[in-house]
């Protein structure tokens, strides 16, 4: 590979950032295309990634909505939200405000972020009872032995370390566990809605990518950017 249009491409992307991928020594070819090669995968991982996080807002929207018998459930004494879940809510309201649209559950609940959802399935839910009865009318479609709290609570903090790296762009090719994990995301979609997951089959181009490597990767680098 042409070594000046790496050196280029490294100091753009910055060395520090360039050389989680190639501790081992690796050429410039190769640690190029494993970096081309993670951006792909987690490229491949963003559908099934937002659909696990979508869904897991809406289902427990609707879940808690039958709870308190309102759709503004976050405002609601029988939430029992924990100290922090309240702030995450008081803060979304006013962001709302100071963009000018009003408040209403649905604004609500896509303005939350991710960790107050999966919030739910932490310990401090497990001690309010929340957690419990999440864990049985948020995934119905789920076998009576994954309707569990902590088999949860231990998935979807694996499905959210996932997502941070993948959103900020960072490493996870290394990972020996990212096929269990890339079906964890799948099953647990399917356990809130069978039909978002027959969507996500469809859309689904992880495995792939895995299973196509680095050589295709290698490839064209090699054949873009040859060594003069």
């Amino acid at each position: 590979m042409n070594v000046a249009f790496f050196q280029q491409i490294e100091e753009i992307l910055h060395t520090e950032r360039i050389d989680s991928y190639r501790q081992d020594g690796a050429d410039e070819a190769l640690t190029l295309s494993r970096y081309t090669l993670n951006m792909a995968l987690s490229e491949s991982l963003y559908p099934v990634l937002q659909f696990a996080e979508i869904a897991l807002r809406n289902v427990v929207h609707k879940a808690m909505t039958a709870r308190c018998q309102t759709d503004t459930w976050y405002d609601h004494a029988n939430a029992r939200l924990l100290g922090w879940q309240n702030q995450k809510v008081a803060e979304a309201k006013i962001s709302l405000q100071q963009n000018g649209k009003q408040i209403t559950p649905g604004r609500i609940v896509a303005e939350l972020n991710f960790g107050f959802w999966t919030g739910f399935f932490n310990l401090g839910h497990g001690q309010t009872g929340v957690g419990y009865y999440l864990a049985r009318r948020a995934f119905p479609h789920a076998p009576a032995a994954d309707q569990d709290f902590h088999k949860l609570g231990q998935r979807w903090k694996k499905i959210r370390d996932l997502r941070n790296r993948v959103f900020h762009h960072e490493r996870v090719i290394h990972w020996n566990d990212l096929d269990a994990r890339h079906q964890a995301i799948r099953e647990i979609i399917a356990w809130m809605s069978p039909e978002l997951n027959d969507l996500a089959v469809v859309l689904d181009r992880f495995s792939l990518i895995k299973n196509a490597g680095l050589a295709p990767w290698l490839a064209k680098l090699q054949h873009h950017w040859p060594q003069p």
